[in-house]
């Protein structure tokens, strides 16, 4: 075995970037000189891994895919050789980095994640317990479940937890289990459970292994590989209007079976680099749908199950594998025509037609819902995100023809473009990327109005609920929600005996909203129909038929435009119009 040099590293890594006549040859050629090659730290071999993961979803031939899956099939060993020998592995541990194969992920998981892990991975995971830390939280909780604990943990200092656990568990390796199933089996709902577990702060070690968990691994292969001949499309080639002028694009609606692996794929690829997604940790497989959008890449979207659904948007979570590999994750939180578009590129893939694939995205969302006002929240811009300020995501997003929706930081836009375009090498500085980071900013198409969404927060609606929460019922959330569904289903004529528990939450959710809405009692029978439509659709089989519905509805629709436009004024909840 030879170690690998730097040099052959920064040639690797240059290879993502070589497609055209001729390089395929080269590629082959490096990658089968690394076949017996070793590395002497975690640095090289992170980095060897990460470009051996862009050339498997980019791959200039089929032969490079063969190489690269042949050198991915050593990294367990290369892993478990650094940590063994000692050296600095700490590397292994960091978020852009975590995954590989042969390393160990730990993370202090949220129940769901938790109850997964141990369901899919019993074998692989372990409690790393810290008692300094946790026996406090777990004096309060415990005695609940362990018959006479209180005798011990509520006096005495030393309360040996584990032998508690262990002993109604069946040992200590049969702790986290054991909690897992006394919570499934409880009365509790799910929101009570996840607080209960999680406030006990539970780190689990999830040995990677060779599992098709790891990132090494991670795949969804489809029927045939696109290697790339030409050079991969750059951001500037990309235009939305085109994408959105075009045909649409082929989905299918995946059986129950692959909607399960294609979640569970989800959830690994996230899992294994300390994230989580709502909508990927509590997916529905029911109406997950698979786009091919071409170039090797699928789209997957799916939804919430009617239990996990949010109050009032819609919402709607996916991931693209190019070639197989998971290239992304996203999530689109929608009300009427205006979706939210959270969109994040793992760490490894930045340099692969992002634009390209972000375009799809879009497509593929306003294809499914309808959505026209596309948003992006200001984190995404680098709001509090110092690696969107250095990557210059802003500058992302606005050559792609999104627009600032504050007229002050549309003027600055429009101030450094200017810039730009006069000075050559010129580039915006942090401290104003900051500031044109401060808001959203928006893309709308086809002919309806422009701006209409630009001053929009779900916050703004639920500040003014609270409000008159507190200003007719002293706060109580209890009677505030009794009250207005009264009041909504006299007004709609509707028995509310006859909805199922889902239906009655989703309605009393509506009908704190709408207290607010003094114009709902002129509304026409009609429109008063179509509202029991709407709120019933929330807690429907999909929340797509939910948005047709309220785009639909004009009243609802400026109702909710105008409550969340603006901030609540405290003087006109002294006087509700319920």
């Amino acid at each position: 075995m030879k170690t690998v040099q730097a040099s052959q590293l920064s040639e690797l890594e240059a290879a993502k970037s070589q497609y055209g006549s001729g390089c395929a040859a080269r590629v082959e050629k490096l990658l089968a000189s690394l076949r017996k090659c070793e590395f002497a730290d975690a640095e090289s071999l992170v980095r060897f891994h990460d470009a051996l993961l862009f050339l498997r979803a980019f791959p200039q031939s089929r032969k490079v895919v063969t190489l690269t899956e042949e050198l991915l099939g050593g990294i367990e060993r290369q892993a478990k050789r650094l940590r063994t020998a000692g050296g600095d592995t700490e590397l292994f541990d960091s978020e852009e980095f975590s995954g590989i194969a042969g390393t160990v992920v730990r993370e202090s998981f949220t129940y769901e994640v938790a109850r997964w892990l141990a369901r899919r991975y019993p074998q692989q995971i372990e409690v790393e317990w810290d008692l300094d830390e946790q026996s406090w939280q777990m004096s309060s909780s415990l005695p609940q479940l362990l018959p006479l604990l209180g005798d011990d943990c509520f006096v005495e200092a030393d309360t040996p937890y584990l032998e508690w656990l262990g002993a109604a568990g069946g040992g200590e390796k049969r702790i986290l289990p054991w909690l897992l199933q006394r919570l499934e089996n409880s009365p509790l709902t799910i929101l009570q459970k996840t607080a209960w577990y999680d406030a006990l702060k539970i780190e689990i070690a999830w040995a990677m292994g060779d599992l098709p968990a790891s990132r090494t691994h991670a795949r969804r292969n489809p029927p045939t590989i696109y290697d790339h001949k030409a050079p991969l499309i750059r951001r500037q080639q990309v235009s939305l209007d085109e994408e959105f002028a075009a045909g649409p694009l082929l989905v299918r609606k995946l059986s129950r079976g692959a909607a399960e692996e294609v979640l569970d794929l989800a959830r690994a690829a996230l899992t294994v680099r300390h994230r989580e997604l709502y909508g990927s940790t509590r997916g529905a497989p029911a109406h997950l749908v698979e786009a091919d959008v071409g170039r090797g890449t699928h789209i997957y979207l799916w939804g919430l199950p009617p239990d996990r659904r949010l109050p009032l948007r819609a919402y709607h979570a996916g991931f693209t594998a190019k070639n197989g590999v998971p290239v992304n994750y996203f999530e689109a939180i929608s009300l009427g025509e205006w979706v939210e578009v959270g969109f994040n590129t793992y760490y490894a893939f930045r340099d692969g037609e992002t634009a390209w694939i972000y375009s799809k995205v879009l497509h593929l969302l306003h294809q499914l819902t309808s959505v026209t006002c596309f948003s992006v929240y200001p984190y995404q811009l680098g709001e509090g995100n110092e690696e969107a300020i250095k990557s210059g995501a802003f500058w992302f997003y606005r050559k792609l023809g999104f627009r600032p929706g504050n007229p002050e930081l549309l003027a600055m836009t429009e101030r450094e473009e200017t810039r730009i375009a006069k000075t050559p090498g010129y580039r915006t500085s942090a401290r104003t990327l900051r500031k044109l980071a401060a808001e959203h900013v928006f893309y709308e198409i086809g002919d309806g109005a422009r701006g209409l969404w630009d001053r929009f927060s779900i916050r703004n609606i639920g500040f003014a609920v609270q409000h008159y929460m507190a200003e007719k019922f002293k706060g109580d959330p209890g009677k505030t929600r009794q009250k207005t569904s009264e009041w909504l289903a006299e007004l709609l004529d509707i028995d509310l005996s006859r909805w199922s528990t889902l239906e009655q939450s989703a309605f009393a959710d509506f009908a704190v909203v709408l207290a607010l809405v003094p114009e709902v009692k002129g509304w026409s029978s009609r429109e008063k129909e179509r509202l029991a439509e709407i709120i019933r659709a929330k807690v429907g089989a999909s929340e797509v038929e939910y948005l047709r519905l309220i785009q639909q509805h004009g009243g609802l629709k400026q109702a909710m435009l105008r409550l969340g436009s603006a901030p609540p004024l405290r003087e006109e909840l002294l006087h509700p119009k319920m």
